[in-house]
């Protein structure tokens, strides 16, 4: 079983990815996507962050409102961090169990915050994607309706993306046109798929 950490910053196109990787076969999570379930009606960790921040940010069906909730958070380093410290291990104990029970010779875990939260040793392949600070300024504002303030303050909430791209296996450029993007998921799996297994945990750039 290989594992793939699929990473980058935020509006840099991990989503996007990751839904080629699955259009290809490839066995896919999202760590956004444990996070909202996390923070679902009445679950536990909803209940641990109403605690830790208030019943202010409670939806009447018990859910966590997560659009409040980051407007408190990433203006607020030290909340920011509290918040992490009850989700990244929800996070990081689901995709254990998912690839415990995985079937297949590879899996690709989407973590926003793999290198923020130490855990990239976990993997044996990190792949990181990467567009420039003004692009995913903009896809902030087009896609979430932020202001460039918003969006500035969530980028510097996370590591620099030429950082990232630093210790990454594999890079996804995708500041250029979706078939550029579609070309490169392409070779890297082509990549991929021609490596040893004793090969594994492979060198960064």
């Amino acid at each position: 079983m290989v594992k793939v950490a699929l990473t980058g910053g935020i509006a840099t196109g991990k989503s996007y990815v990751l839904g080629k990787l699955r259009d290809r076969g490839v066995a896919t999570i999202d760590a956004d996507d444990i996070v909202h379930a996390a923070l679902g009606p009445g679950t536990p960790t909803a209940k641990a962050v109403a605690a830790q921040f208030g019943g202010a940010f409670l939806q009447p069906d018990g859910s966590i409102h997560r659009r409040l909730l980051g407007v408190k958070v990433f203006g607020d380093p030290d909340a920011r961090l509290t918040l992490e410290a009850i989700i990244h291990p929800v996070v990081y104990e689901e995709i254990g169990k998912w690839y415990a029970t995985l079937d297949r010779p590879m899996g690709v875990a989407s973590i926003p915050l793999l290198f923020e939260t130490g855990r990239e040793g976990d993997f044996d392949v990190v792949v990181v994607t990467a567009c420039t600070p003004e692009q995913q300024i903009q896809r902030l504002i087009e896609r979430d309706r932020m202001n460039e303030e918003e969006a500035k303050q969530r980028i510097a909430a996370q590591w620099p993306t030429d950082e990232k791209v630093k210790r990454a296996n594999f890079v996804i450029l995708t500041g250029g046109s979706t078939l550029t993007t579609d070309e490169q998921v392409d070779e890297m799996l082509v990549k991929l798929s021609q490596l040893e297994t004793k090969n594994w945990k492979l060198e960064s750039n």
